[in-house]
Formats: C-alpha cells, structure tokens, sequence
C-alpha cells in the first residue's frame, strides 16, 4: 500500500476508508497517520524516506491510535536531547543533594568537624605511606650497593657477573617503589577530593540556611 495523505474528511469517510485497509491488511501491517510541516495529515502503512524525521501514530484496523513512534532525529537534535536530558539528571542529583544536606547536618560546624575528621584519617593514612615510601627507597639504595659490586655495574675486568637473585631484588624494589609513589598520588588526589566537596557542600548548605558567607 503507498501511503495518501489528507486534509479534512468527513467521518462517514473516515470510516470507509479505514475499513478498505483493514480488508487489505495482514496481522503484521501497520498503518501509520502523520503530520508534515505544513501541517497536512498523512497515512500509510510505510513512511516514505521524505517523513522519516516526522512522529507519527500507529493505527489499528479501526483508524484508532494504539501507538506511537518517534521519527529519526539529525545530529544536532540528538546532541541537544542529550544535553537536555543530563541537566534534567543533574538537577535532580541537586535536589536530592539538597535534601540530604538540610536533613542531616544541622549546622555548618557539623560539616566542619566531618571534613576534618576524613582529612585527618587521610593524613594518617598518607603518613604511613609516606614511611613505606622511604623504607622502600632505603631498602632500594641498599640492593644498588650490593649489586655494584658485580658487572654490569662494576666496570672491573675481574667483576662477577650480578647475581640472578640481586637481579630480581632490583627490579622488585623498583616496581615497590614505582607502586606506592602511585599510591601517594591517588590518596592526595582523594584528600583534594574530600576537601573540594565539603567546600561545596559548607558553601550551599550556607545558601539553603541563608547563612551569610564568613
């Protein structure tokens, strides 16, 4: 069936036309109703190439709405879909971030004393890492002075040969320290997380109490 398109038709019409389809339909076919952008009305059971972009409903045998498809969008609607669709989600994290402040905190010192109670564990904790760092450092200057003895290192016509073990005893040490100066960086990068968020969030609580910034 090609699809036709119309203005106004009266309902005795309608009625007929509908129902020549429905003689000529399968179970499987669809009949679709749309509207261009000059606002004329079409039907049929395919989209010509031309409405793709256009919204259109599916009708049953009967000419009556059971459905609804979307019509293929350009580039440029999909990006501002999805740049409207991430402010809807984020205004809603907003919100939700709103209530769970004035809910549970009821006072800006009550924020305070938290952002400093993680700071100071992850101080702790970075302390301690600290102290592993250069435990590992010393443990690597140590093996470098055994393993100058021997050649490579040892430029000595009558150097032994670096042991295997010593070999092995380098490059562990190396892999130690390159792993915990990568997690020195991760743990500072988290306390520069904690202390940006509580300022956020001391900041905005200030605003839904209509505290005055000090």
């Amino acid at each position: 069936m090609k699809a036709w398109s119309l203005r106004i038709l009266p309902p005795a019409l309608l009625l007929a036309l509908f129902a020549g389809v429905g003689d000529t339909q399968t179970d499987k076919t669809k009949l679709y109703r749309w509207v261009d952008k000059n606002g004329q009305v079409h039907y049929g059971d395919s989209v010509p190439p031309e409405y793709a972009e256009q919204d259109r409903d599916i009708l049953n045998r009967q000419g009556v709405p059971v459905g609804r498809e979307e019509g293929l969008i350009t580039p440029e609607e999909a990006a501002a879909k999805a740049a409207a669709d991430k402010a809807e989600r984020d205004e809603k994290k907003r919100r939700l971030r709103d209530r769970v402040l004035l809910q549970t905190y009821q006072s800006v010192k009550e924020l305070e004393v938290l952002r400093d109670t993680r700071l100071e564990l992850v101080d702790a904790q970075l302390t301690i890492q600290e102290q592993s760092l250069a435990n590992l450092r010393a443990q690597r200057a140590q093996i470098e002075r055994m393993a100058a003895r021997y050649s490579p290192i040892n430029n000595n016509a009558d150097a032994l040969p670096l042991p295997e073990e010593l070999a092995l005893d380098l490059e562990r040490s190396a892999n130690d320290i390159d792993t915990q100066q990568a997690n020195l960086v991760k743990r500072r990068e988290e306390r520069e997380s904690i202390r940006l968020n509580f300022e956020t969030d001391i900041a905005r609580y200030k605003e839904l109490r209509t505290i005055a910034p000090r």
